[in-house]
Parts: C-alpha cells; sequence; structure tokens
C-alpha cells in the first residue's frame, strides 16, 4: 500500500486554484462557464451603474472571440495598493477576494460579492488587457498566461479630462474551454436585456464584429414595468395598468412590477442585486405572502368573499400573474456560490411591508381593476376545487398498479429509479418496435395517442381530464401541483421518441410545454431528454452508418476513401422500422444519441413557450421565420 504522507498535501496558491478547478468558480468549463467569464466583467460594470456613477456598457464580440467590455464608471483606482505593494489593476486582477465591496465606501450596493470576478477571468484566459480612463490619462496593464503582468501599469495616451471608465478585453483559453470558445449572441442579448430592465435609464449595448455585425441597445426608462410590459406582450391583461410599487427600508430597496393576464400560468421572476433569484428566496417569499394576504383582506372587505368562506390560496392569486420582483441589499447573503437564492431573514418582512402597502392602495384607489382580480382569483379558486378532484384519480398508491390510466405503459423490471427510463412514444404502431427493442430490465415504454393537449390555453382541472396526460403523471409517480414530490419519481429518464419530421416535432414542443409548465423540476434536474431517430442510413460494404441529419451525412462522406461505393437511405418513421433497427439507432444506450433538456433561462423558455403555444399567430409565424435556419422541423 502506498504511504499517505506530508508531501501529498497541496497548497493552492493564487489563481492556481481556479486553473485548477475552474468548475468551482465559473460553474464548468463548457458553453455556460465561457459567458460566465462575460458577466463577471459586465457585472463590475453594473456596480459602478447601482452606485450611481456608470450610464453607458457597452459589450464587444470581437473576430476570434475576443470580448471587450467598457464602461463609463469612475474606472479602477491605478495608484499602488498598500496592502499587496502591487498596483491596484494588477491586485484586482491577479488576487482571490480583492475588491471595493468588502465593506467601506466603495459600493453601497453590487452582485459581484464574491471578489473573484476579475480574477478569475484572468486565470481562465490565455490574455486580459486592462484600460482606464482617468485624469486626462489612459492607463493600460496586460496579463498572460492566466495572471502574469506583463510589465507594471503605464499611461499609455492622453484623453479628455471629463473621460473616466474601464475598458476589458480578454481571450478565453483554449486549452480551458475546450468544448468551445464560441459566444452565442442570443444568450448575451437576453441577459444585457434582464440587466438594463433591472436598472433603469442604464444605457447597454451588444455588438457583434465576427462576421455580418450585428448590434442591439437595450435602455428602458420604465424599468421592470417594461419587462412585465414585454412578458405579456403575447398574453392579453386583463387590467388596465401595470403595477408598480417600489419602496426603502433599512437601505433595502424593493421594486415589484405585476400585471394579471388571461393566461392560467403563474410567471414569477425575482432578482437580488440583479442576480436572477430563480430558487426565490427571502424577497420573494414576503411577496407572496403579501399578496395572498391583501387580496383575502379585500375580497373580504368589499364583500366578495364572506367572512366565514374560506380564502383564496396563494396558487389561487398567482394564476395568470406575470411578476417581477427586484430586491437591492447592501449585505446579500446568497445560498451558495450560484447566488440562486436570496437568505436574508430580515428581508422576508421589508418586502412584505413593502408590497403591502402599494398593494393595499391601488386596490382601494382602482376598485374596477380591483373587482377584475378578484375574480379571476375566484374563478382560479373554483377551478383548484376541480383540479383537486381529477388529480386524486392520478396519485399512484404504493408503486406501479396497471389501472385503466396505466394500462398502456409497458414497465421495466427494475424499479430502481437511478438506472430506468421511460420512451415516449406516438402511436401503437412506434410502440410496437419499441416494446420488441428496448432493454426490458431498465427500459419502459409508454404510448401516447397523437398530440396531446395544449396547456399553454388550459386550466389545471381541463389538464388533469385529459387522458393521456393522466396517464403520463401517473406513471411518473411523482404527483402534480401541490402533490408533486420529485423523490418520488420512477424513472432517471424520461425521454420524448418522436419522428423526425413536422407532426414528430409538434408532438415534441407539446410536450415540452407540458414539462415546463407542471413538471419544471424535471427539467431543471435534467431528466427529460429527446431521442435523436436517425434520418439517414449509410451503407458501404458490410458497414452501417446511421446519422441524424445531413450535416452528419456530409461529414462522415468526407471521411470515405475515394472510389467507395455507398448507398444512401432516407430513414423511415419510427412506426415502420423494426424492432433491431430501433434499437440499434435509437434506444440502445451504447449507439443511440439522446439530448438533455436545459432550462438555462426560465424567463426566455417561458417567453418562447408562449409565443409557440399561444392563441396569436402572427408571433408565432415571425419566430418561425426567423428561427427556421436553426431549428429543423420545427411546426406548431
Amino acid at each position: 500500500m502506498r504511504e499517505y504522507s506530508d508531501s501529498d498535501i497541496q497548497v493552492l496558491e493564487g489563481l492556481e486554484a481556479v486553473k485548477k478547478r475552474p468548475g468551482m468558480y465559473i460553474g464548468s468549463t463548457g458553453e455556460k462557464g465561457l459567458h460566465h467569464l462575460v458577466w463577471e466583467i459586465v457585472d463590475n460594470a453594473v456596480d459602478e451603474a447601482l452606485a450611481g456613477f456608470c450610464d453607458d456598457i457597452e459589450v464587444i464580440i470581437e473576430k476570434n472571440n475576443i470580448i471587450q467590455v467598457r464602461d463609463d464608471g469612475r474606472g479602477i483606482p491605478t495608484g499602488i495598493n498598500e496592502k499587496t505593494g502591487l498596483s491596484t489593476v494588477e491586485t484586482i486582477f491577479t488576487v482571490l477576494h480583492a475588491g471595493g465591496k468588502f465593506g467601506g465606501e466603495g459600493y453601497k450596493i453590487s452582485g459581484g460579492l464574491h471578489g473573484v470576478g476579475a480574477s478569475v477571468v484572468n486565470a481562465l484566459s490565455s490574455w486580459v488587457e486592462v484600460k482606464i480612463y482617468q485624469n486626462g490619462n489612459v492607463y493600460y496593464q496586460k496579463f498572460e498566461n492566466g495572471g502574469h503582468a506583463t510589465e507594471d501599469i503605464k499611461i499609455i495616451d492622453k484623453c479628455s479630462p471629463e473621460r473616466t471608465g474601464t475598458t476589458v478585453r480578454f481571450k478565453a483559453n483554449p486549452e480551458i474551454f475546450q468544448e468551445t470558445t464560441s459566444y452565442n449572441y442570443d444568450i448575451l442579448a437576453n441577459r444585457l436585456r434582464e440587466i438594463a430592465f433591472l436598472n433603469k435609464d442604464l444605457r447597454i449595448i451588444l455588438v457583434d464584429e465576427r462576421e455580418e455585425e450585428k448590434r442591439n441597445q437595450f435602455i428602458y426608462e420604465g424599468g421592470i414595468v417594461e419587462y412585465v410590459q414585454l412578458l405579456n406582450k403575447n398574453k392579453k391583461g386583463i387590467h388596465d395598468d401595470i403595477i408598480y410599487i417600489e419602496g426603502t427600508e433599512d437601505n433595502v430597496i424593493m421594486e415589484i412590477a405585476m400585471q394579471y393576464n388571461d393566461t392560467y400560468n403563474s410567471s414569477v421572476y425575482s432578482f437580488a442585486n440583479n442576480i436572477n433569484t430563480y430558487e426565490g428566496g427571502s424577497h420573494e417569499e414576503g411577496v407572496k405572502r403579501a399578496l395572498t394576504r391583501v387580496i383575502n383582506k379585500y375580497a373580504k372587505t368589499a364583500k366578495f368573499i364572506k367572512d366565514n368562506d374560506d380564502g383564496l390560496l396563494g396558487e389561487d392569486v398567482r394564476e395568470g400573474l406575470t411578476m417581477i420582483i427586484s430586491c437591492k441589499h447592501p449585505n446579500p447573503q446568497f445560498e451558495g456560490q450560484t447566488k440562486t437564492k436570496l437568505g436574508n431573514v430580515e428581508v422576508r418582512k421589508i418586502s412584505d411591508d413593502i408590497f403591502s402597502e402599494g398593494l393595499e392602495r391601488f386596490l382601494l384607489e382602482n376598485p374596477d381593476q380591483a373587482k377584475i382580480i378578484i375574480e379571476k382569483c375566484l374563478i382560479a379558486s373554483r377551478a383548484r376545487v376541480a383540479a383537486k378532484k381529477a388529480r386524486e384519480l392520478t396519485i399512484r398508491k404504493g408503486g406501479l398498479d396497471l389501472s385503466s390510466q396505466l394500462g398502456k405503459l409497458t414497465d421495466c423490471i427494475s424499479k430502481d429509479p437511478t438506472n430506468t427510463e421511460m420512451f415516449i412514444v406516438e402511436g401503437d404502431s412506434a410502440a410496437g418496435p419499441a416494446k420488441q427493442g428496448r432493454d426490458s430490465e431498465t427500459q419502459a415504454v409508454m404510448p401516447i395517442r397523437g398530440k396531446i393537449l395544449n396547456v399553454e390555453k388550459s386550466r389545471l382541472d381541463r389538464v388533469l381530464g385529459n387522458e393521456e396526460i393522466r396517464s403520463l403523471i401517473s406513471a411518473f409517480g411523482t404527483g402534480i401541483g401541490d402533490e408533486f414530490d420529485i423523490n418520488k419519481l420512477r424513472y432517471n429518464k424520461i425521454i420524448i421518441m418522436t419522428d423526425a419530421d413536422v407532426d414528430g416535432s409538434h408532438i415534441r414542443t407539446l410536450l415540452l410545454t407540458f414539462f415546463y409548465r407542471y413538471f419544471k423540476p424535471l427539467i431543471e434536474k435534467g431528466h427529460i431528454y429527446a431521442a435523436q431517430p436517425p434520418l439517414y442510413c449509410i451503407s458501404h460494404g458490410k458497414t452501417k452508418k446511421y446519422v441524424i441529419n445531413e450535416k452528419e451525412r456530409d461529414e462522415y462522406l468526407s471521411t470515405l476513401p475515394e472510389n467507395t461505393k455507398y448507398d444512401i437511405g432516407r430513414m423511415k418513421g419510427l412506426g415502420e422500422m423494426d424492432a433491431i433497427e430501433l434499437r440499434e439507432t435509437t434506444m440502445h444506450k451504447d449507439t443511440r444519441q439522446l439530448v438533455k433538456i436545459h432550462l438555462d433561462d426560465a424567463i426566455a423558455a417561458d417567453e418562447t413557450f408562449q409565443i409557440l403555444m399561444g392563441e396569436d399567430v402572427e408571433p408565432r409565424r415571425k419566430f418561425i421565420e426567423e428561427n427556421a435556419i436553426y431549428v429543423k422541423n420545427l411546426d406548431v
């Protein structure tokens, strides 16, 4: 046995820890982590805006995927830091947990509280250049190879005495980001637009210089009011005004904007210091608690509800609600490095106080709009009671009993949910070969008939009245709504398996809408997949190669020696494949291709599903036209 000794203990100093374990600091070294580098630098510029010193931020994607972020803030101090003996610029870019956000008067409110932003970007980049505009001078310093300053900070030019700000350019290190170093314009645009909404009057410009130049400018005088307008643009608001409430208590700033619409889904999004707290937290809890209490109080005072009747529940008062909650806190406590949940206990009362006072005032001053809102909530309450009765039909008792709802499911032998899979297939013709071609130990097959109910246009009671959906819910085992418990999920992977054609795309979209609206945690935890049946079979000699699209077909053909004779056959639908073909191409764990369904941006996903599955035809037509180049066989 090898001895475990003192020499085995490593101490990673400075930025070496970041290079060794980048995922600890930016989440991953894939596409998400790559874009995280941009957010770290942008957050520093936004912090200047929160402090009242920055009006304009520009993000440029240069050729070769170099990123440039400019701001007109105060500029990083250019003197020598007394604690490190280095320039302040070098300290910020080479020392972890160094910055102006750990006390003092530098920043009263900021998002990048860990103080690792600039130094982490430096550690994970091939090079970083920093220019600071101050006192009529342009200061410059460069860093290479993940941290080292090439020379001391110096003045390289003169500028107008009025000009201030910081410009950071960097090139992500391809040895670290091996998956990709190419930035996605839409990911950058969506987040920068979001930041602009959350900081009214802040102008953010995004430019892409890589091919045909793209340019977007985001500036919103109305802030989160305009954000709600955007989110409701494909929905019909049921009352005229977007309710806007703001207030400050104990140096905590709260902003809430909300409007009810004619849909049946709740779209409540919260932010703390511009960070999307998609797991919620105390600010969201306080607002939701106040919403339920104030609506109930008004409904009883105005005699919509009798004093001795049961009140409205939280889900009743949130049906069809679009709401943005923004909290700006001088010392936020985020749960976890990813900062997805606000933990400050005192904020629950602060957000409750500010929101309840503002909402009570709106309802009293606008009785006509208040009546519309209360009536919407009462209808939701009655539908909830009906949905509860329907839901009881779907609750599973003690594992899988092949009731009338579950008779279509061909279950697997294993009851271990860590390695089981359920394939959702359209129609009996596809279900037949799927059942024969599956691994009966770990793979279950659930056939559905045609296109399931469009849940975007349906309230929960109607959703639960649909036989196909009830069968799916029963098979998952998690329950739905208040009874949902992800720990009871019976299958580790739920795989949508539809034909690679127009109808298959439509069925897949309907199913994804269903998952997004009622089983979002299954997407967030990585349990939902889409199978990729092949589009072509290439035969040469005794070899068969299945490929999923034209690009893969052409790439494979380019690898064959010249004069190779081959045949290209277009694959049939799932129902026309035999069991062996289906197993080899789409179901066998060693040969299939699965796509995990991700949910990186809930707000963008919400907007997309509303466009794809909502009532209005024109936004759907426009979306398809704009995205047809990216999405093959999209039909909605």
